[in-house]
């Protein structure tokens, strides 16, 4: 008898959860892909390098830099982190002369 009873309360706690399931909001479309913008000497050291605009004028200021045995631990940082670790290979002067040739690159 006590079957009898629960087999009902099983059926309809699946015939809920179907209801329910159909009833839910449809997923949100995407978000429209947004434009690329260039990264400035804030971003991380790796987003610099593997861009094709700033690459060059990363190697051109941060040579010594890109070619540190660890670049692979710091390359998430950014060059305001990681230069009071960098012995003086990254200076505030070489962040603004970096930063004006970024700034100096042709609109996209």
């Amino acid at each position: 008898m006590f079957t009898k009873i629960l087999t009902p309360a099983i059926a309809l706690s699946l015939v809920a959860g179907a209801a329910l399931a159909q009833t839910a909001p449809a997923p949100a479309a995407p978000a429209p892909a947004a434009t690329t913008a260039r990264p400035t000497v804030d971003s991380p050291i790796e987003t610099l390098v593997a861009n094709p605009e700033t690459k060059p004028i990363m190697e051109k200021h941060f040579a010594e830099v890109l070619a540190h045995p660890a670049f692979e631990q710091f390359k998430g940082m950014t060059l305001g982190q990681l230069a009071p670790l960098s012995g003086g290979l990254i200076t505030e002067e070489k962040i603004a002369a970096a930063a004006t040739d970024i700034k100096a690159l042709p609109a996209h």
